[in-house]
């Protein structure tokens, strides 16, 4: 199992910043990712637009196979470049992802499975916070072919198994490894969060 950092988003609600490059709580959201990670995966790939911008970090880039700017297309470009048969995906603007929750997840993985997501209460799957597998590819890349980029398209298409929130709640009451940040509103909240829960 790879862990795959998708990198590629243009933060235009943040004000056209690299949101992996954004602090909460005094730290890139990226490094808080990369923390969570290295202790779950032994490979690690950022999904990005260009490679420069992560150079310090010595971790391999996988860059966009087509031109257009989607989720969708950063999972194809993660799964085509790593070298297990399946990833764990995350997006670049979560700064509270919580081990314990990713790590309940994968104890729901299968290796049959092609898809492995999160199901809430409200019927709503977290396409990233999801596992992939390789086997996913040939239907992504059909479906960028379409130009459709709505992720969980495809998904009739593979066998998928839905997690409850029930089983991940335990080891993430409220469900911050979902809180993701598009506006400065929404950076300003998660600032308040880490000062006072400490994250």
């Amino acid at each position: 199992m790879a862990g795959v950092i998708l990198a590629g988003g243009l933060g235009t609600r943040m004000g056209n910043v690299r949101k992996a490059f954004v602090e909460v709580g005094g730290r890139r959201i990226l490094d808080r990712l990369l923390r969570v990670y290295g202790d779950i995966f032994e490979e690690i790939v950022i999904a990005a637009r260009e490679a420069e911008p992560y150079a310090e970090y010595g971790l391999p880039v996988a860059l966009d196979l087509v031109d257009a700017r989607s989720s969708l297309t950063g999972i194809h470009a993660g799964l085509s470049a790593v070298r297990a048969q399946h990833a764990f995906f995350a997006a670049c603007d979560v700064p509270f992802l919580q081990p314990g929750l990713v790590r309940a997840l994968l104890e729901e993985f299968r290796p049959e499975l092609d898809v492995l997501a999160p199901l809430k209460e409200d019927g709503y799957r977290e396409p990233l916070c999801a596992v992939y597998s390789r086997r996913c590819l040939p239907h992504i890349k059909a479906q960028l072919d379409r130009g459709d980029f709505k992720i969980i398209r495809f998904f009739s298409e593979v066998r998928v198994r839905e997690v409850p929130v029930s089983l991940l709640r335990p080891h993430d009451p409220d469900l911050l490894s979902f809180r993701n940040l598009n506006t400065p509103q929404e950076l300003a909240r998660a600032e308040a969060l880490a000062r006072e829960r400490g994250l």
